[in-house]
Protein backbone atom coordinates (compact mmCIF):
# COMPACT_ATOMS: atom_id res chain seq x y z
CA UNK A 1 0.00 0.00 0.00
CA UNK A 2 1.40 3.41 -1.22
CA UNK A 3 1.44 5.95 1.44
CA UNK A 4 0.54 3.38 4.59
CA UNK A 5 -0.30 4.48 7.68
CA UNK A 6 -0.37 2.17 10.42
CA UNK A 7 -1.97 2.50 13.75
CA UNK A 8 -2.99 0.51 16.73
CA UNK A 9 -6.10 -0.23 18.41
CA UNK A 10 -6.66 -0.74 21.98
CA UNK A 11 -9.55 -2.40 23.08
CA UNK A 12 -11.19 -5.05 25.91
CA UNK A 13 -13.86 -7.28 25.27
CA UNK A 14 -16.00 -10.20 27.03
CA UNK A 15 -16.03 -13.30 25.82
CA UNK A 16 -18.31 -15.41 26.19
CA UNK A 17 -20.60 -14.42 23.26
CA UNK A 18 -17.20 -15.10 21.03
CA UNK A 19 -15.67 -18.13 19.45
CA UNK A 20 -12.54 -16.68 19.98
CA UNK A 21 -10.44 -13.54 18.56
CA UNK A 22 -9.31 -14.91 14.54
CA UNK A 23 -12.26 -14.49 11.99
CA UNK A 24 -13.92 -18.72 11.79
CA UNK A 25 -16.39 -19.75 9.06
CA UNK A 26 -19.74 -20.33 10.98
CA UNK A 27 -19.02 -18.65 14.08
CA UNK A 28 -18.78 -15.05 15.40
CA UNK A 29 -16.01 -13.73 16.54
CA UNK A 30 -13.84 -10.41 17.87
CA UNK A 31 -12.35 -10.07 15.01
CA UNK A 32 -14.80 -10.01 12.65
CA UNK A 33 -17.37 -7.76 14.51
CA UNK A 34 -14.39 -5.70 15.29
CA UNK A 35 -13.14 -5.10 11.24
CA UNK A 36 -16.89 -4.96 10.25
CA UNK A 37 -17.55 -1.59 12.59
CA UNK A 38 -14.52 -0.50 11.88
CA UNK A 39 -14.81 -0.87 8.08
CA UNK A 40 -18.29 1.15 8.25
CA UNK A 41 -16.99 4.15 10.65
CA UNK A 42 -13.75 4.17 8.28
CA UNK A 43 -15.27 4.10 5.60
CA UNK A 44 -13.43 1.00 3.86
CA UNK A 45 -12.12 -2.26 4.32
CA UNK A 46 -10.63 -2.85 7.25
CA UNK A 47 -8.11 -5.94 7.67
CA UNK A 48 -7.10 -6.00 11.74
CA UNK A 49 -3.77 -8.35 13.24
CA UNK A 50 -4.20 -8.92 16.82
CA UNK A 51 -2.02 -9.59 19.16
CA UNK A 52 -2.19 -13.33 19.43
CA UNK A 53 -5.91 -15.43 19.33
CA UNK A 54 -7.58 -15.85 22.01
CA UNK A 55 -10.15 -19.14 22.76
CA UNK A 56 -13.78 -19.44 22.62
CA UNK A 57 -15.04 -17.75 25.94
CA UNK A 58 -11.74 -16.11 26.77
CA UNK A 59 -12.19 -12.52 28.15
CA UNK A 60 -9.34 -9.80 27.26
CA UNK A 61 -9.02 -6.60 29.41
CA UNK A 62 -6.31 -5.49 27.32
CA UNK A 63 -5.88 -6.11 23.78
CA UNK A 64 -4.22 -4.78 20.92
CA UNK A 65 -4.42 -4.86 17.14
CA UNK A 66 -3.24 -2.85 14.35
CA UNK A 67 -4.32 -2.25 10.91
CA UNK A 68 -3.47 -0.01 7.88
CA UNK A 69 -4.71 2.99 6.36
CA UNK A 70 -4.06 5.18 2.97
CA UNK A 71 -4.09 8.54 4.89
CA UNK A 72 -2.72 9.87 8.15
CA UNK A 73 -5.30 10.87 10.82
CA UNK A 74 -4.51 13.57 13.53
CA UNK A 75 -5.27 13.00 16.77
CA UNK A 76 -8.74 14.42 16.79
CA UNK A 77 -10.33 12.70 14.52
CA UNK A 78 -8.58 9.37 15.60
CA UNK A 79 -10.55 10.15 18.83
CA UNK A 80 -13.89 10.84 16.95
CA UNK A 81 -13.65 7.95 15.38
CA UNK A 82 -13.21 5.57 18.56
CA UNK A 83 -15.75 7.79 19.77
CA UNK A 84 -18.16 6.50 16.61
CA UNK A 85 -16.65 3.06 16.38
CA UNK A 86 -17.84 2.53 20.29
CA UNK A 87 -21.18 3.81 19.39
CA UNK A 88 -21.51 1.08 16.72
CA UNK A 89 -20.16 -1.83 18.43
CA UNK A 90 -21.99 -4.50 20.90
CA UNK A 91 -21.43 -3.67 24.46
CA UNK A 92 -19.44 -6.79 25.06
CA UNK A 93 -16.37 -4.78 22.69
CA UNK A 94 -14.54 -1.43 24.07
CA UNK A 95 -12.46 0.55 22.05
CA UNK A 96 -9.50 2.62 24.45
CA UNK A 97 -7.84 4.11 22.37
CA UNK A 98 -7.03 4.38 18.34
CA UNK A 99 -3.17 5.88 17.71
CA UNK A 100 -0.55 5.64 14.98
CA UNK A 101 2.63 3.49 15.09
CA UNK A 102 5.83 3.20 13.10
CA UNK A 103 5.09 1.20 9.76
CA UNK A 104 6.43 -2.12 10.43
CA UNK A 105 5.36 -1.74 13.98
CA UNK A 106 3.43 -5.56 14.46
CA UNK A 107 0.76 -6.48 17.35
CA UNK A 108 1.88 -9.65 17.45
CA UNK A 109 5.67 -10.08 16.93
CA UNK A 110 6.61 -7.11 18.74
CA UNK A 111 4.73 -7.82 22.16
CA UNK A 112 7.65 -8.47 24.48
CA UNK A 113 5.18 -10.10 27.12
CA UNK A 114 1.58 -11.11 27.67
CA UNK A 115 0.01 -12.02 31.52
CA UNK A 116 -3.11 -13.64 31.56
CA UNK A 117 -5.11 -14.08 35.07
CA UNK A 118 -7.61 -17.23 35.98
CA UNK A 119 -9.66 -16.99 38.65
CA UNK A 120 -11.45 -20.02 40.89
CA UNK A 121 -13.82 -19.73 43.06
CA UNK A 122 -14.94 -21.78 45.77
CA UNK A 123 -18.09 -21.09 46.47
CA UNK A 124 -21.11 -19.45 44.33
CA UNK A 125 -20.37 -16.37 43.48
CA UNK A 126 -23.33 -14.83 41.19
CA UNK A 127 -20.90 -11.39 40.71
CA UNK A 128 -18.28 -13.80 38.80
CA UNK A 129 -20.24 -16.21 37.17
CA UNK A 130 -19.14 -14.94 34.06
CA UNK A 131 -15.11 -14.80 35.14
CA UNK A 132 -14.17 -17.76 37.14
CA UNK A 133 -14.45 -21.65 37.51
CA UNK A 134 -16.39 -22.77 40.25
CA UNK A 135 -14.40 -25.80 42.36
CA UNK A 136 -15.96 -26.95 45.09
CA UNK A 137 -13.03 -28.35 47.32
CA UNK A 138 -10.65 -26.63 49.73
CA UNK A 139 -7.60 -25.90 47.55
CA UNK A 140 -4.36 -25.57 49.39
CA UNK A 141 -3.05 -22.36 48.01
CA UNK A 142 0.47 -22.74 49.70
CA UNK A 143 0.80 -25.90 47.46
CA UNK A 144 -0.19 -24.09 44.48
CA UNK A 145 2.29 -21.50 44.53
CA UNK A 146 4.72 -24.45 45.33
CA UNK A 147 3.43 -25.92 42.12
CA UNK A 148 3.67 -22.30 40.45
CA UNK A 149 7.54 -22.07 41.71
CA UNK A 150 7.98 -25.56 39.84
CA UNK A 151 6.57 -23.95 36.63
CA UNK A 152 9.63 -20.80 36.82
CA UNK A 153 12.27 -23.58 36.32
CA UNK A 154 11.00 -24.81 33.24
CA UNK A 155 10.95 -23.29 29.29
CA UNK A 156 9.59 -26.28 27.78
CA UNK A 157 5.78 -26.37 27.91
CA UNK A 158 4.95 -29.49 25.76
CA UNK A 159 2.49 -31.28 28.14
CA UNK A 160 0.40 -27.82 28.53
CA UNK A 161 -0.15 -27.17 24.67
CA UNK A 162 -2.82 -28.43 22.49
CA UNK A 163 -1.89 -31.26 20.48
CA UNK A 164 -1.48 -30.73 16.62
CA UNK A 165 -0.42 -26.98 16.63
CA UNK A 166 0.99 -25.12 13.70
CA UNK A 167 4.09 -23.49 16.13
CA UNK A 168 7.72 -24.62 15.51
CA UNK A 169 8.77 -24.99 19.27
CA UNK A 170 7.14 -25.04 22.39
CA UNK A 171 9.76 -22.94 24.04
CA UNK A 172 8.31 -19.94 26.56
CA UNK A 173 10.30 -17.81 28.86
CA UNK A 174 8.08 -17.46 31.94
CA UNK A 175 8.73 -14.38 33.89
CA UNK A 176 5.55 -14.27 36.52
CA UNK A 177 3.58 -16.78 38.05
CA UNK A 178 1.71 -16.63 41.28
CA UNK A 179 -1.62 -17.62 43.29
CA UNK A 180 -3.14 -15.04 45.31
CA UNK A 181 -6.38 -15.20 47.74
CA UNK A 182 -8.77 -12.99 48.32
CA UNK A 183 -11.77 -15.17 50.38
CA UNK A 184 -13.48 -17.52 48.48
CA UNK A 185 -11.90 -15.85 45.02
CA UNK A 186 -8.50 -18.01 44.12
CA UNK A 187 -6.57 -15.79 41.59
CA UNK A 188 -3.60 -16.81 39.12
CA UNK A 189 -1.57 -14.53 37.26
CA UNK A 190 1.36 -15.42 34.69
CA UNK A 191 3.46 -13.50 32.82
CA UNK A 192 5.73 -14.92 29.55
CA UNK A 193 6.58 -13.67 26.59
CA UNK A 194 4.53 -16.36 24.86
CA UNK A 195 1.80 -19.13 25.20
CA UNK A 196 0.92 -22.05 23.50
CA UNK A 197 -2.65 -22.87 22.94
CA UNK A 198 -4.39 -23.80 25.91
CA UNK A 199 -1.74 -23.11 28.32
CA UNK A 200 -2.69 -21.43 30.75
CA UNK A 201 -5.68 -23.35 31.40
CA UNK A 202 -4.08 -26.79 31.41
CA UNK A 203 -1.31 -25.57 33.99
CA UNK A 204 -4.35 -24.20 36.14
CA UNK A 205 -6.10 -27.03 35.73
CA UNK A 206 -3.15 -28.77 37.10
CA UNK A 207 -1.78 -26.77 39.75
CA UNK A 208 -5.20 -27.24 41.38
CA UNK A 209 -4.90 -30.83 41.37
CA UNK A 210 -1.97 -29.88 43.41
CA UNK A 211 -4.42 -28.09 45.26
CA UNK A 212 -6.78 -30.91 46.32
CA UNK A 213 -3.87 -32.92 47.43
CA UNK A 214 -3.75 -35.23 44.51
CA UNK A 215 0.05 -34.91 43.16
CA UNK A 216 2.81 -33.00 45.04
CA UNK A 217 5.78 -30.78 43.15
CA UNK A 218 8.06 -33.70 42.13
CA UNK A 219 4.83 -34.78 40.18
CA UNK A 220 4.80 -31.53 38.52
CA UNK A 221 8.04 -32.26 37.90
CA UNK A 222 7.39 -35.54 36.26
CA UNK A 223 4.64 -34.20 34.16
CA UNK A 224 6.60 -31.13 32.50
CA UNK A 225 9.80 -33.17 31.74
CA UNK A 226 7.61 -35.92 30.21
CA UNK A 227 6.54 -33.76 27.14
CA UNK A 228 3.19 -34.88 27.10
CA UNK A 229 -0.11 -33.51 27.48
CA UNK A 230 -1.77 -36.82 28.41
CA UNK A 231 0.29 -36.72 31.49
CA UNK A 232 -0.79 -33.36 32.41
CA UNK A 233 -4.28 -31.93 34.68
CA UNK A 234 -7.73 -31.03 33.11
CA UNK A 235 -8.17 -27.91 30.90
CA UNK A 236 -9.89 -25.91 33.09
CA UNK A 237 -12.97 -23.96 32.00
CA UNK A 238 -12.83 -20.85 29.34
CA UNK A 239 -14.59 -18.21 31.05
CA UNK A 240 -12.25 -18.00 34.23
CA UNK A 241 -9.38 -16.55 32.24
CA UNK A 242 -8.84 -12.92 30.73
CA UNK A 243 -5.54 -11.72 28.92
CA UNK A 244 -5.12 -8.61 31.10
CA UNK A 245 -1.82 -6.68 29.96
CA UNK A 246 0.30 -6.43 26.92
CA UNK A 247 3.80 -4.99 27.10
CA UNK A 248 5.75 -3.49 24.28
CA UNK A 249 9.02 -2.01 24.23
CA UNK A 250 10.13 1.44 22.21
CA UNK A 251 10.57 -0.60 18.63
CA UNK A 252 6.74 0.05 18.03
CA UNK A 253 7.24 4.11 17.78
CA UNK A 254 4.99 5.00 20.38
CA UNK A 255 5.62 6.52 23.60
CA UNK A 256 1.63 5.71 24.93
CA UNK A 257 2.37 2.10 25.49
Amino acid sequence: MENRHRYFMKLAYHGKAYHGWQWQKNAITVQQVLEEGAGTIFGSEISLTGAGRTDTGVHAREFFAHFDLDRELEKPELEQKVYQLNGFLPQDIFVFDIFPVRPDAHARFDALSRTYEYRVVTRKDPFNLDYAWLVHASLDIEMMNRGASVIMEYTDFTSFSKLHTQVKNNICEVKEVAWERHGHLLVFTIRANRFLRNMVRAIVGTLVEMGRGKIGPEDLRSIIEARDRSEAGRSVPAHGLSLTRIEYGEEVGNSEL
